[in-house]
């Protein structure tokens, strides 16, 4: 099994299980990732997940090389079909973009090594960040005669300062943990053997809040960072119109005059 998930409670917690490889992606992988998201997006009882890697030296180090060499098909041949018969002609990158899966459940990467190339891409990709102390962050792909070819630095651009972003992209080399907490990549660091812990904590915080309100506030996050103030208002005001009447709002104003957590149903 190259991808296996786990439920805590209302979290679902995802795992690389490819050690052996550094968790690197290959297309079988991809595939049981995406399937696990597409699990996660569908189930009610699933609020939240995290995803990490098997063992103790990786996150994802990045895309299976030793698998990807070579194409079946010209790009040509691969451009213009879906995702998965893509992937099949060599296009495998189209399953490293998560975003047409329509997952708005937050999604915190658990960063527990290595994390390299398409394994920051993934990262990237989603809401939170925690790092291991041991974590190490790259994009190498220039000096193996390539580029980070999933929004990689795009997203980074967005992440951090342009200027840690096109060092980190131009030269190669890795951050630490540290590092990557200082500008912005991650937003905690801790010790190896607490990282799962501190990841469920969060996700479980956060399947906690109203399930409406926490995917409408990570749609809103997606959708209105390119709009004028004008725009993303009219948008953050239709998203609030949509949660005014729903009974969790009516059970959240209810529980906060009660003095009493909160019994959310998603509704």
């Amino acid at each position: 099994m190259t991808v296996r998930m786990e439920i805590n409670g209302a979290v679902a917690v995802l795992t690389i299980d490819r050690p052996q490889a550094l968790n690197a992606l290959d297309v079988p992988a991809l595939r049981a990732l995406r399937a696990h998201l597409a699990e996660v997006r569908d189930r009610d009882d699933v609020r939240a997940a995290v995803l990490t890697g098997a063992g103790t030296r990786a996150f994802c180090a990045g895309a299976d090389l030793s698998s990807t060499r070579t194409s079946p098909a010209t790009y040509a041949e691969a451009l213009f079909r879906a995702p998965e018969p893509a992937a099949d002609l060599g296009l495998y990158i189209r399953l490293m973009d998560l975003s047409d899966l329509g997952l708005w459940k937050p999604l915190i990467a658990a960063v527990n090594g290595h994390c390299l190339g398409a394994g920051l891409e993934i990262a990237l990709q989603c809401d939170l960040r925690l790092a291991s102390e041991a974590a190490t962050f790259g994009l190498p792909e220039a000096s193996v005669g390539s580029i980070p070819a999933v929004s990689g630095l795009h997203r980074l651009l967005k992440a951090v300062p342009s200027a840690h972003a096109m060092q980190m992209a131009l030269t190669g080399e890795r951050i630490d943990a540290e590092q990557a907490q200082r500008i912005g990549l991650v937003t905690e660091h801790v010790a190896p053997e607490v990282l799962i812990d501190r990841a469920l904590r969060l996700a479980d915080r956060i399947a906690r809040n109203a399930p409406l309100a926490v995917q409408a506030i990570k749609k809103l996050s997606r959708q209105t960072p390119h709009l004028g103030e004008a725009d993303a208002q009219q948008l953050t005001e239709l998203y609030w119109g949509v949660l005014r009447d729903t009974t969790d709002r009516l059970e959240g104003r209810q529980a906060f005059a009660e003095k009493r957590p909160p019994q959310y149903v998603g509704r």
